[in-house]
């Protein structure tokens, strides 16, 4: 009998250090009784053996750690294999290397997370050793667009878990701001930066103050590595952001949560190809580097709107990419946003258009409804004929990172023309060309980002959202003209700390047209009476022809260790804008001008990082 456990415990042995002492501590404590000279011999040559395969172990895994020898066999393991061999005539286990400062020796972690050896339990917790690895924080702000400030950074941070062959990593932080702004939007975390009023309303130079920590973000990235070249991955992102119905801030601040990214992405590293699948930022917003996700180039601010100027939105897609050495990329992806609509008239979807020539009447115009099963009922969704397509080259080199995309959109209307006792659909072309780069001066510790798009029917593509489209005089859906562009300064004086500087600009064009009555509809008309923009209660239709800022900043990771780490945040936006000329009611021409400035002050608190 004891002889068939000898080969079989050798096998045992192979698979890793845990087994071997598991074999040894069974053999040595069955007991097994001596009922002759004989059997003393055996059990004799049984321990040598043992040791023998004890030195193996130790040849074994010196060769694997180099001098530091490293054990998965636990304190108490280790006394029982000490005590049953306590009579043995070779020597004691604890005279041997395996026992020699073992307690020195940090205990590997038992779970691989990303590994997809078969023997993996199908759900692990991991371990609450803390490694080298861990240690060290997850937080990098040498980057112009940092992950922890931008997003959550959970590619950086060690799996919480596996699932089978899946692992598991957790994100995100909380945050507490404190807003002030110099007019009253009565908005939460994100400034509406078209919205600061004129001077003819009360809330004009009414100043507004409040605390929210509704951008708390918490994010989940799954993974599988099917083979070495082969990576499919799950990222799924939410705040709370979003507002139901019985929302306020009276008795609780009951604010729901809202789904920010959420899509999964397959990628063949040997073929270069990426494919991605659900919401996420639009392929036109710029790069830090090459077009994955979660390598956004977006501004390190606190609004959450972003600033004016830069081209950026989240929605629903599918993508395509392929990449030639990790250098030089080409994606195409089909998105899906809603259009925006600017009329110099309130025009509600169904309504008539001021008749224009001979008619008696304007074209009747359907061009949004109501939402209905899983969208917001009290939100109108234009009718999009065909979801947008953006295209997009970039290339990473030593000097920077550059790309050029271009953008096309189709925005569709039902009409009923003048007389007519039917409708029939129309459908227009619109779209643009834009560009980003981000480059080092000189040095890692400062970059410059900048990015630019111009086009016809791109607003909705913009943090001022100003308008896609607007109505011609048959009714249709006409583009309005646009150019945006940001310029933003980052640098890092010390490891710690990220201070920036952006300036940025959108601009609207005309889109206009002379009714029967002799006034001017459309977008950017320029007959409307505007001298009351300047007095309080005054009427004021001032359409929005230009919006400026210019915003400076800074965050400081002041804590970090093993409990998480701690950043502050503060940032300072000046805007302004501008509006098409108008007349005071004597003739005079007139420029409806505002100004609006905002302060934040963020904490957050990433327990992960």
């Amino acid at each position: 009998m004891t002889e068939s456990l000898i080969p079989r415990l050798h096998g045992l042995m192979k698979p890793n250090t845990l087994t071997v002492f598991a074999g040894v501590s069974m053999l040595a404590l069955c007991g097994y009784p001596a009922y002759a000279s004989d059997d003393d011999e055996e059990l004799l040559a049984i321990r040598e053996q043992i040791h023998a395969l004890e030195n193996r172990v130790v040849a074994i895994e010196k060769r694997r750690h180099g001098e530091r020898v490293a054990s998965t066999m636990s304190r108490k393991e280790r006394q029982n294999l000490s005590s049953s061999l306590q009579h043995a005539s070779v020597k004691s286990v604890k005279s041997t290397n395996l026992a020699e400062g073992v307690d020195d020796v940090p205990v590997e972690p038992q779970a691989r997370f990303s590994s997809s050896d078969p023997r993996q339990p199908f759900f692990h917790f991991g371990a609450p050793q803390q490694t080298e690895t861990q240690q060290k924080s997850s937080i990098d702000l040498s980057s112009s667009s940092p992950l922890a400030i931008t997003q959550t950074s959970v590619d950086r941070l060690p799996p919480v878990f596996s699932i089978g062959n899946i692992s598991v990593r957790i994100g995100g932080f909380l945050e507490l701001s404190n807003i002030w702004r110099d007019s009253n939007l009565t908005s939460g975390p994100a400034t509406a930066w078209n919205n600061f009023p004129y001077a003819n309303s009360p809330n004009h130079g009414l100043s507004e103050e409040r605390l929210s920590a509704q951008l708390s973000r918490l994010s989940t990235l799954l993974e599988a590595n099917p083979s070495a070249s082969t990576r499919l991955q799950a990222y799924i992102e939410s705040d709370f952001g979003g507002s139901g119905g019985s929302t306020n801030s009276v008795q609780i601040n009951g604010y729901v949560p809202r789904l920010r990214q959420g899509y999964f992405t397959f990628t063949q590293k040997d073929w270069g190809f990426h494919l991605l699948m659900g919401q996420a930022w639009s392929l036109t917003t710029g790069y830090a580097k090459g077009v994955l996700p979660r390598n956004e180039q977006l501004p390190a601010v606190t609004d959450n709107n972003q600033i004016p100027g830069i081209t950026f939105t989240r929605v629903p897609q599918i993508r395509i990419g392929k990449d030639w050495g990790q250098k030089y990329w080409l994606a195409l992806s089909i998105e899906d946003p809603q259009a925006t609509v600017g009329y110099s008239s309130t025009l509600s979807s169904g309504g008539r258009l001021p008749a224009v020539g001979d008619n008696a009447e304007g074209p009747r115009v359907y061009y949004a409804n109501a939402g209905g099963v899983l969208l917001n009922p009290d939100t109108q969704y234009t009718d999009n004929p065909v979801p947008d397509i953006v295209l997009k080259g970039a290339v990473d080199t030593s000097v920077g990172h550059y790309e050029v995309f271009g953008l096309a959109r189709w925005f569709r209307s039902v009409i009923q023309s003048p007389g007519a006792n039917h409708t029939h659909k129309d459908t227009q072309f619109g779209g643009g060309v834009g560009g980003g780069m981000t480059v080092p001066l000189g040095t890692p510790k400062l970059q410059l980002t900048g990015n630019v798009i111009a086009g016809e029917g791109i607003g909705r593509y913009g943090p001022s959202l100003l308008p896609d489209t607007t109505f011609n005089s048959r009714g249709q859906l006409t583009p309005v003209p646009e150019m945006r562009g940001a310029l933003g300064l980052i640098g890092h004086p010390d490891k710690s700390v990220l201070l920036y500087l952006y300036g940025g600009v959108e601009t609207a064009g005309r889109r206009r047209y002379t009714a029967a009555d002799g006034n001017q509809y459309g977008y950017g008309v320029t007959d409307q009476n505007l001298g009351g923009c300047d007095i309080e209660f005054g009427t004021c239709n001032a359409q929005t022809r230009t919006l400026a800022s210019f915003t400076t900043g800074g965050w400081w990771h002041f804590l970090d260790g093993q409990w998480g780490s701690v950043m502050g945040g503060v940032q300072y936006t000046y805007i302004r804008k501008f509006a098409f000329r108008g007349n005071d009611g004597m003739g005079n021409s007139v420029y409806p001008t505002t100004t609006g400035n905002t302060v934040y002050v963020t904490f957050r608190y990433l327990p992960f990082q």
